[in-house]
């Protein structure tokens, strides 16, 4: 299931998760007056109708998706989409601010923590420590190494507190 999904991260051989089908969408779809939160509740809802509510998952997209999202059109046929506009100015922003309601979202009404260990080189550290800030039951350690992300990926690692903690260590991601 996608809560399962949600919460093991790696499926069990080692590799991704993947839907079972790709829904089809007309281009009139993509063509219409949404907002952003709700064009990617449509699109999400193919794959979460089994486990999250319609009127949730746009409560999660709207929560989620709450920063500038611009449309830019270049030339006649022509378009590109800003994904530097969130928190930490991240495309990550994105995925990562959704995984964290969406946990929450399933966590609603148990009484358990769950803690996140992430290794990053940057700017996917910083993503989910913002886009994890303050969500109750989740505790987030990040691992970063020393001297080898950007100094304003290192304050956005090590500045939130709260349920965020960052742990500068020698050596890089892959070791």
């Amino acid at each position: 299931s996608f809560q399962e999904a949600i919460f093991k991260g790696l499926a069990p051989d080692g590799g991704l998760y993947m839907p079972f089908y790709i829904p089809k969408f007309d281009l009139d779809f993509f063509n219409s007056d949404l907002k952003y939160h709700e064009l990617a509740t449509e699109l999400i809802f193919p794959f979460v109708q089994d486990n999250i509510h319609k009127n949730s998952l746009m409560e999660i997209c709207q929560s989620a998706f709450n920063f500038p999202i611009p449309l830019l059109n270049l030339d006649e046929d022509l378009y590109i989409l800003e994904l530097f506009h969130g928190p930490t100015f991240a495309f990550k922003d994105f995925a990562a601010r959704f995984i964290a309601r969406t946990m929450q979202y399933f966590m609603r009404n148990q009484n358990i923590e769950r803690t996140i260990l992430v290794a990053t080189s940057g700017d996917t550290g910083s993503a989910v420590a913002n886009g994890f800030y303050k969500m109750d039951g989740i505790r987030v350690v990040i691992l970063y190494p020393s001297g080898r992300v950007s100094k304003i990926q290192e304050q956005q690692l090590t500045t939130l507190g709260n349920n965020i903690t960052a742990i500068e260590v020698r050596g890089n991601f892959d070791e």
